[in-house]
């Protein structure tokens, strides 16, 4: 990969949290638990994989690193891992933080390191064997992702929890329901 697009690829990398961020504020939190099927995760389940696919990424990281040739990535079984440690019960605050933190520090490590390492390969159970270029290429791709899960989650959820509208002759006159119901009480 060139620099150039491997700097481009890498700024889109570190900047993946902000984006997961930014598309949650879209979500309102009550709908973060609702699942469109059973088979699919909800939006807490994703940011808990998130979470632990970012723990995961950091370790896979840094032995491309520091020990490309001993190195074969452990296979991740992402619904095993999902059902076998209780997401719903976990923190989605203290799991966004996971995720924010260990991607700055793996950018801050990446954007560093000399052009030899990017030429370093591992073996992935599913992939063979892989460089540090194509691994980055596929993190960078991860979150975003998700992050369309997410709005495919949120799209079905609506069709079924459509939002509240005020009825239209109060939109029309501009007379605020609080106001009405206030006014109901005292007749």
């Amino acid at each position: 990969m060139k620099q150039d697009a491997r700097r481009q690829k890498l700024e889109s990398f570190g900047r993946a949290p902000a984006l997961l961020s930014a598309a949650l504020r879209q979500f309102p939190k009550k709908m973060w638990i609702y699942k469109p099927a059973n088979e699919r995760w909800s939006i807490h389940e994703i940011i808990l994989h998130l979470a632990d696919s970012e723990a995961s990424a950091y370790v896979r990281c840094r032995a491309y690193i520091a020990e490309p040739a001993a190195s074969q990535v452990a296979k991740f079984s992402a619904s095993r891992w999902a059902g076998s440690l209780g997401y719903f019960h976990q923190s989605t605050r203290e799991a966004l933080e996971i995720i924010r933190r260990l991607r700055k520090m793996t950018y801050q490590l990446l954007i560093a390191l000399p052009e030899e390492v990017w030429d370093s390969t591992v073996t992935h159970p599913r992939d063979g064997a892989i460089s540090l270029d194509r691994w980055v290429d596929l993190q960078e791709r991860h979150i975003p992702h998700h992050i369309e899960q997410m709005r495919q989650n949120y799209e079905t959820w609506l069709k079924t929890h459509p939002p509240r509208r005020r009825p239209s002759s109060l939109r029309a006159t501009g007379i605020s329901s609080s106001l009405i119901s206030m006014s109901a009480g005292i007749c």
